[in-house]
């Protein structure tokens, strides 16, 4: 009678995997690029004198806590901020917009009014403390 061979399972050897899970951890650390947030693109003049400005050079833009706009106190939407302020800067090379918020107004409505005036080639933006 033949004795029966036990078989024994084939073993994996682990001797090295924390040395491979290393090296992957490694490579992935080292060729992940983190995007980091680069925030508002804002030049902003030296401190100096203030200056009052003509009326006819003022342009106010409000913004209140439930997201609506007024320009020059009449109501528009974000999508004709850009489009109004050429046709102002058009008729007035000197034209100053101020931007004015509310505390609880959202910032991405703020960021968009200021992407509209950017659109409209507005370089003199005038921002404004919030207001209550």
């Amino acid at each position: 009678m033949k004795a029966k061979r036990r078989i024994r399972p084939g073993d994996i050897p682990t001797a090295s995997m924390a040395d491979i899970a290393f090296l992957l951890l490694i490579f992935f650390l080292v060729t992940t690029t983190i995007d980091m947030d680069k925030g508002l693109a804002l030049v902003l003049p030296p401190m100096g004198e203030q200056k009052e400005v003509p009326k006819k050079n003022l342009s106010t833009i409000l913004i209140s806590d439930r997201g609506k706009i007024l320009l020059d106190k009449e109501p528009v939407e974000i999508k004709d901020i850009k489009r109004i302020v050429k046709e102002k800067l058009a008729n007035n090379d000197k034209l100053i917009i101020s931007v004015k918020t509310h505390k609880r107004a959202k910032y991405q409505t703020y960021v968009d009014v200021l992407d509209q005036l950017k659109q409209a080639n507005a370089t003199r933006i005038s921002i404004a403390e919030p207001g209550i």
